[in-house]
């Protein structure tokens, strides 16, 4: 999802000079594979945007894989690319590197003040990793090496998979079919009163390319709306746009995850960048872009 907005974004700023590879022709967590696809194509940037990625399921139940794979993916590009001579790389993390019970909004200085939420500690441990290679590459070898954390991310190519999506896809598709399942009930996990900020992808695409043009003072920046409402208001406005009219049920036994996760982003705006989309319009295009395609996700998991 990620990767495809930004490519789509440098397309349409003219950029014309751009190297992508899918994890078929590409495996991220071998090193050699990679450092020899750098030295062989010599980029002048890298912008990391792979990652395992996956809710609250996914996460508990394979927490090996989120830890190691995150850690190889990400070791094996930032270092093949201090040795292949890169000078500029964008790190994209996540806003669940910050500890569960920190103040907010999340500044980018309460990184390693507290203890993680643990429903996501493996994934956050590897992306934390990552941000902290990137910021030693930066005082050690004075590279331009920046980390992006953005918050909940979502939008056109997002995940659907209801066992392995985050929040605001799985809400979109759950509403979808109970609606056409004559408006049946609805069952959520958790009590709905947690509160979560979601940036639509565009907008995290526009984010990057602000720091790929222009050389950031820091090496770590949020990428927000500052903006968050309760899962139950995202719940009630996904079930607005999606037209469903049944029953919502709080399922109470399953975990809500962080309380809260809202990011300071002052440090990006002072620079120059804001977001665009406002949540509404970025969920009709999302649910939009869903209905067009819904028929691929059933024969993918056919």
């Amino acid at each position: 999802m990620v990767g495809r907005a930004i490519w789509r974004t440098l397309i349409d700023k003219g950029y014309t000079n751009l190297l992508g590879v899918s994890s078929k022709e590409l495996d991220l967590r071998n090193q050699q594979t990679v450092a020899a696809f750098i030295t062989k194509e010599k980029p002048e940037a890298i912008i990391d945007a792979a990652a395992k990625v996956g809710g609250i399921l996914a996460n508990n139940n394979f927490p090996y894989q989120f830890l190691m794979e995150n850690m190889q993916i990400q070791n094996n590009l930032i270092d093949s690319a201090l040795q292949g001579g890169v000078e500029k790389f964008i790190f994209l993390g996540s806003s669940c590197i910050y500890p569960k019970l920190a103040p907010q909004p999340l500044k980018e200085e309460y990184l390693l003040t507290g203890p993680l939420e643990a429903t996501n500690e493996w994934y956050a441990l590897a992306k934390i990793s990552g941000v902290k290679a990137c910021e030693a590459i930066r005082e050690q070898f004075e590279k331009d090496y920046i980390s992006l954390m953005p918050t909940n991310l979502y939008g056109t190519y997002d995940n659907f998979d209801l066992n392995s999506s985050h929040v605001l896809p799985a809400m979109l598709r759950k509403f979808h079919e109970a609606k056409e399942n004559h408006n049946a009930p609805v069952t959520l996990w958790g009590s709905g009163t947690p509160m979560r900020e979601f940036l639509f992808v565009d907008d995290m695409a526009e984010a990057v390319v602000f720091a790929l043009e222009n050389k950031l003072p820091e090496s770590l920046y949020n990428v927000g709306t500052e903006q968050d409402l309760t899962i139950k208001n995202l719940a009630e406005v996904i079930q607005t746009i999606t037209g469903h009219q049944g029953e919502i049920v709080w399922d109470a036994r399953r975990p809500d995850g962080t309380p809260r996760k809202l990011m300071d982003i002052s440090k990006l705006h002072a620079l120059g960048w804001k977001h665009k989309i406002q949540l509404e319009e970025g969920i009709q295009k999302t649910y939009e872009w869903f209905l067009n395609n819904i028929d691929s996700f059933k024969q993918v998991e056919m």
